[in-house]
């Protein structure tokens, strides 16, 4: 397989993507896999990577979405192609400085032949040098990929040996987490999370928080399949505590609900934006969510473009994915602006 570079950061280090998880397995599930692979995979106090302010634009843009399931064109069951192809060439155009990406990557993390796909409909990201930073999916951990993500490491190999990670982004911070391991209090992740967050640059704005399940979520339409879970409840619980005490703003990007949904639950926004091209599922909207358009299904991205006072995220959906002339439209913005 070849190795993809497509998080090359412009002065200083190679970027790297993640997208590892387990189909649905609980944190109790998971929890001999954290005993028995997680020791070394910790990082030291202070980012993983480092993108310096200098190299980048005084009014940065960042994209994120999640739930692409990269395979065999042919598979339009499990996704659909012609959505997951237009997103990409629509983030070549913007050539946004950073792309997140909230996992579930490849429909089979096992197989090979899925981030061989992923590499050639990604040819233009790596053409323009994109900055990309995955969070690991449960589709990248398939069969022995759940204990060892050995094709994950192959395809990304400045991410070897590691779940999670973080990111100094000039004056923002990116972290990537693992949700198919324990973030429940004491865990080794979360103890590292608690360290990322307590040795934060003081000049840090922004901290966003990138993984697969979300900590708030509304349901899919007649099934609790994907539920917020335990192990995501004690993350939000987490975050609630930290978040007063920063100076940063926070904002967390999860998928795993191929839909989007926006929350705004203890001065953080929580986001579903899991319309990368995965089959959809419609949703029941709760009072909470911020989100009240109608349409489905909603494959999209999600734009934060910070304007040297504030962030002003934007929701583009695709109208039709098969349309000779494909049309974005702006479905969702809000405002995030810094701490005083």
């Amino acid at each position: 397989m070849k190795k993809h570079t497509v998080l090359i950061a412009i002065f200083v280090v190679t970027m790297v993507f993640a997208a590892v998880g387990m189909a649905q397995n609980s944190a109790s599930a998971t929890a001999a896999t954290e005993d028995a692979s997680v020791s070394r995979l910790l990082s030291n106090s202070g980012a993983t990577f480092t993108v310096p302010t200098a190299a980048l634009p005084k009014h940065w843009s960042i994209v994120a979405y999640g739930d692409t399931r990269f395979t065999d064109p042919a598979n339009e069951i499990v996704t659909n192609p012609f959505a997951r192809r237009a997103l990409v060439a629509r983030i070549a155009e913007l050539h946004p400085d950073a792309v997140i990406l909230s996992g579930d990557l490849p429909y089979d993390g096992s197989n090979p032949d899925d981030y061989r796909v992923f590499d050639r409909e990604t040819a233009a990201w790596r053409s323009q040098h994109l900055r990309i930073y995955p969070a690991l999916g449960n589709h990248e951990l398939h069969k022995e990929e759940a204990r060892e993500p050995r094709n994950w490491w192959t395809a990304f190999p400045e991410l070897k040996g590691r779940r999670w990670y973080s990111v100094a982004f000039g004056q923002q911070y990116i972290i990537a987490l693992d949700s198919d391991l324990p973030l429940t209090e004491g865990s080794r992740q979360q103890l590292w999370l608690a360290d990322q967050l307590h040795h934060l640059p003081a000049k840090t704005r922004y901290v966003f928080f990138s993984l697969h399940h979300p900590p708030v979520a509304d349901s899919i339409e007649g099934s609790p399949s994907h539920d917020v879970r335990p192990n995501e409840k004690a993350l939000a619980a987490f975050l609630a505590k930290e978040a007063p005490a920063s100076r940063a703003q926070f904002i967390v990007v999860a998928g795993h609900i191929h839909n989007y949904q926006r929350f705004s639950q203890d001065g953080i926004t929580y986001l579903v934006s899991g319309g990368g091209g995965a089959k959809p599922y419609p949703v029941v909207r709760t009072p909470a969510d911020l989100y009240k358009d109608p349409s489905f299904p909603n494959y999209h991205y999600l734009l934060f473009h910070f304007d040297g006072k504030q962030i002003t995220a934007v929701m583009y959906r695709l109208a039709d994915p098969k349309a000779d002339k494909l049309i974005w439209e702006t479905k969702d913005t809000f405002t995030i602006p810094m701490k005083p």
